[in-house]
């Protein structure tokens, strides 16, 4: 993998291109992942035109980093830190072939969440095929407990000719209607806000459209996959996002969230989601 420093929106990034020809960009800030572009050049993530470059601020779109709190679920603010952080690149790594940047605790997060660690991110591109991998290894004196995901938007053509499949019999909890159920439909479709956390699925998911198939899979590690849209009328309200925003992006999320990992000092959590072209 070749990689170089670029800057991105006013922002330093670093931009990494495969064997085949495919490029992903990440942004030092969160260690955010803004694009991945396979070799016939489609874009396959969704990044928002409107999101806000400042260095502070989180970015709409990509793969934010919720960690180590997801959504408003404890004491933190929303999704945790550290996609709110500078990062520190490492480099390609010569044994993986991962592009890998690193956050470690200092006062600021110590002032948020009194605990010391050492937060990783591994990109791998290959053909066809992305891999994110998050890390998080105890560095204190005793066990502290969180929650994470990958909060990946994918780019969609026109969300009314999206579907997922692969969740039918899967636990759901509906965030919109705060309803729990078993999942029945053999494929998810979007026509209005849709936002639920549902028990993973052992096989992998599928974002099925006109223009081709994307497989999503993710590591045992992460029980939960969050699956995301915000609608017309949550879209409109978004101000980093375009009103028409909704209709080109679906959030498939790996996710560790109902049962926090216990992580005991000196002890490494890693959880990953992976992308491929089918």
């Amino acid at each position: 993998m070749h990689t170089s420093s670029i800057e991105f929106r006013g922002q330093p990034a670093l931009r990494a291109s495969g064997a085949d020809g495919s490029t992903l960009t990440v942004a030092l800030h969160g260690a955010h992942l803004l694009s991945w572009t396979t070799a016939d050049g489609r874009e396959r993530l969704y990044l928002s035109p409107r999101a806000v470059f400042d260095g502070k601020t989180a970015i709409r779109g990509g793969v934010p980093i919720c960690c180590p709190q997801f959504n408003q679920r404890g004491m933190l603010p929303k999704h945790g830190f550290m996609r709110n952080l500078p990062w520190e690149s490492r480099g390609v790594d010569a044994e993986s072939g991962a592009l890998t940047l690193r956050l470690r605790d200092d006062d600021a997060t110590r002032a948020l969440w009194p605990h010391a660690f050492e937060a990783r991110v591994a990109f791998t591109l290959d053909a066809g095929q992305l891999r994110t991998a998050l890390s998080l290894r105890n560095l204190g004196g005793g066990p502290f407990a969180f929650t994470a995901a990958l909060h990946t938007y994918l780019a969609v053509d026109d969300i009314a000719e999206a579907r997922l499949e692969g969740l039918q019999g899967a636990n759901r909890w509906d965030a919109v209607r705060d309803d729990r159920h078993v999942e029945t439909a053999p494929a998810l479709r979007f026509e209005s806000e849709f936002d639920s956390v549902y028990a993973a699925p052992a096989q992998p998911l599928r974002l099925v459209q006109p223009g081709g198939t994307l497989e999503i899979a993710q590591g045992a590690t992460c029980t939960e996959t969050v699956v995301w849209n915000p609608g017309a009328a949550l879209g409109a309200k978004l101000a980093d996002m375009p009103e028409d925003g909704f209709r080109h992006m679906l959030c498939v999320e790996a996710a560790r969230i109902d049962e926090p990992v216990q992580l005991a000092p000196g002890a490494e959590w890693q959880g990953w989601q992976q992308l491929r072209v089918l």
